[in-house]
């Protein structure tokens, strides 16, 4: 009895102190609530969890959260709550929320999300890059210097990129996909854009899609699964994780030497007066030596930064395409009359091409609504606000979904309809309810790259080959940190003209 006397007098102090911490803590959680219950929302899971439980709930079934997230858009208003533990961020579904929020660089991006990207796994990943930089003052010093790269006169001087790296595609296609198993062309579409990053924007020779074994493309897509692992709890603590959790880390490192090397050649080759590539890296440099403003590993940040935004999200919009082409014959056909007569049987698609193909804009831009690579953004609300009414407490997190705003009838009418008609010149604008690039000055700074990339790739695809999915496709949606088709996409493709 004397010694259990002794352990009981060593834990009562721990467990009267735990339990008054568990106590101070649920009154914390049940002040927040009366801070924010004045919000709509729907009912929260769990005292504790909050709505967490449901958002789990549709990850665990491989279902899109954000399909859950319109259905509360749906039912709850423009502004709704969504509790998480202590913490509370509001669906902002109003395009006057997104103006106010998203257009004006007085309301910073959301530390409590974009401070995760800084790295990954304990190895920095984008650290202070153009994406995950809260400080805006940071920010702007880089898109300053890095902006004059991304002009539509410099992008002009890279169509010869686009069409040499797709030019590889069309042809690994015609031995691949004209066969009676189809191909993958979702797998070859992230090498093709792998390729086109690489060299456009780092003077790198990847050849991909000629070798998708060697080291660099395989650490891209661990990085692309670190992105998504890293958001289970406790995934990098539970032992059976901890080969892929280092295999992750070492795919980071890797992409960030190889940044490295290649940054160290390019500063040699100027310093020496040697002839070097006209490209992303070598305006970046120049514009940092200018301005006496070099930090490597600020730059080294956005080299990741360009490899994964840059190949990644144009590969998903890409293989979207076709998805929603496949089932859609009637459009295709529109589509290659209208490539037929902007490039014939030209090879080669020019600068000027590209503002010809309208209606492919269009069809690219309706793919971007329901499908938007980069669904959602976040920002802090700084000061107590309202929107549509709803007063807005100060320093909240903000969520902006593209996706789900894409998809409201508010909005689009039939919004679930493919219809590329809706971004005819003649239709109505969709001002704040639509953005798959974000808006305001921090959008994405790769946006015209992309777009006419994806015009180059579909134009010469449509100009060669007719397809067809290779069944069963699902049409479903999945989030692998970006979103993707669920399935992946198989084809089986017919030529429609023969080259020499």
């Amino acid at each position: 009895m004397g010694a259990l006397a002794v352990i009981w007098g060593l834990l009562h102090p721990l467990l009267v102190a735990l339990l008054a911490v568990f106590v101070f803590y649920c009154c914390y959680i049940k002040s927040v609530h009366m801070k924010y219950d004045h919000i709509p929302g729907p009912p929260r899971a769990s005292f504790f969890f909050g709505h967490l439980p449901l958002v789990w709930g549709m990850i665990k079934k491989q279902e899109v959260y954000f399909d859950l997230f319109k259905q509360w858009a749906e039912e709850y208003g423009p502004v709704l709550r969504l509790n998480a533990f202590h913490k509370v961020a509001l669906l902002v579904s109003a395009p006057e929320g997104v103006k106010v929020y998203l257009t004006s660089p007085e309301y910073p991006k959301d530390p409590m999300v974009y401070r995760g990207l800084h790295d990954m796994y304990g190895v920095r990943f984008l650290g202070q890059g153009l994406s995950a930089v809260l400080d805006y003052n940071h920010w702007h010093n880089q898109r300053r210097i890095m902006d004059p790269a991304f002009k539509p006169t410099y992008l002009m001087g890279l169509m010869g990129t686009f069409n040499e790296v797709a030019e590889e595609l069309m042809e690994v296609l015609e031995k691949k996909g004209t066969g009676a198993n189809g191909v993958d062309v979702m797998s070859l579409l992230r090498r093709m854009t792998l390729d086109i990053i690489a060299k456009a924007a780092f003077g790198l020779e990847l050849k991909t899609l000629q070798d998708d074994q060697t080291p660099f493309p395989h650490a891209v897509l661990m990085v692309t699964k670190g992105l998504s692992t890293s958001r289970i709890p406790f995934f990098e603590y539970l032992p059976w994780n901890r080969k892929v959790v280092k295999e992750i880390q070492e795919s980071v490192r890797l992409l960030r030497n190889t940044g490295k090397e290649c940054i160290d050649q390019r500063q040699k080759a100027m310093k020496n007066g040697e002839e070097i590539p006209v490209d992303i890296l070598t305006q970046i440099l120049k514009m940092q030596d200018q301005e006496g403003n070099y930090d490597e590993e600020n730059l080294l940040d956005n080299f990741v930064n360009f490899f994964f935004a840059g190949h990644e999200t144009t590969a998903n919009l890409l293989s979207f395409t076709i998805m929603e082409l496949g089932r859609h014959p009637e459009i295709v056909a529109k589509l290659q009359e209208e490539v037929d007569k902007v490039i014939g049987m030209n090879r080669e698609v020019v600068y000027e091409d590209l503002g010809n193909l309208k209606y492919l804009s269009q069809v690219l831009k309706e793919v971007l609504r329901l499908y938007p690579p980069a669904a959602a953004t976040l920002r802090l609300s700084g000061k107590e606000n309202f929107i549509e009414g709803i007063r807005i407490p100060e320093n909240t997190s903000l969520i902006f979904c593209t996706y789900v705003m894409g998809r409201l009838g508010k909005f689009f009418h039939d919004p679930l309809v493919f219809d590329p008609d809706r971004f005819n010149r003649d239709q109505p604008r969709h001002y704040y309810c639509y953005f798959p690039f974000s808006l305001g000055p921090r959008s994405c700074i790769g946006q015209k790259f992309a777009m006419m990339e994806a015009k180059v790739v579909m134009a010469k695809l449509l100009q060669r080959f007719e397809f067809q999915l290779v069944q069963p496709q699902s049409f479903r949606v999945r989030d692998a940190g970006t979103l993707r088709p669920y399935d992946g996409i198989d084809c089986r493709l017919k030529l429609r003209h023969q080259y020499d």
